[in-house]
């Protein structure tokens, strides 16, 4: 009876076969650190805008409060007003108060929204 010789793999097909799994390897390698660096980036602009877009928001629910509670005060001050001359003066303090600060709480809503925007522009593209 006749034995089976071993299959033998010719040096060079091995040699060839090898570094083809070696830069299989290297390029897998490589594709994967430029995901994990893609990931981060991303990962660091999500958190750059979740904090800006927080940081807006708490301004304007700040601002909200603030509006609210003149709006009562005027309200109080309003109810105890003697007579219209009163009544006139107290409207006019409150309006022009009002516009005051929303004006200043617009400015400072847009400045909040444009370092936000410049923030999150300036991060790497990924």
């Amino acid at each position: 009876m006749e034995t089976m010789k071993p299959f033998e793999v010719p040096a060079d097909m091995r040699k060839f076969a090898e570094q083809s799994v070696d830069q299989a390897r290297q390029a897998f390698d490589r594709f994967i650190r430029a995901a994990h660096q893609a990931v981060s980036e991303f990962e660091g602009r999500a958190q750059a805008a979740r904090s800006g877009a927080m940081d807006v928001g708490g301004r304007a629910m700040s601002f909200a409060e603030r509006n609210m509670a003149a709006s009562f005060e005027f309200a109080q001050k309003l109810v105890q007003a003697k007579d219209v001359e009163e009544v006139i003066r107290l409207q006019t303090e409150y309006v022009k108060a009002q516009v005051q600060a929303l004006n200043e709480q617009t400015k400072e809503l847009a400045e909040a929204a444009t370092k936000l925007a410049k923030e999150t522009a300036a991060t790497k593209p990924l």
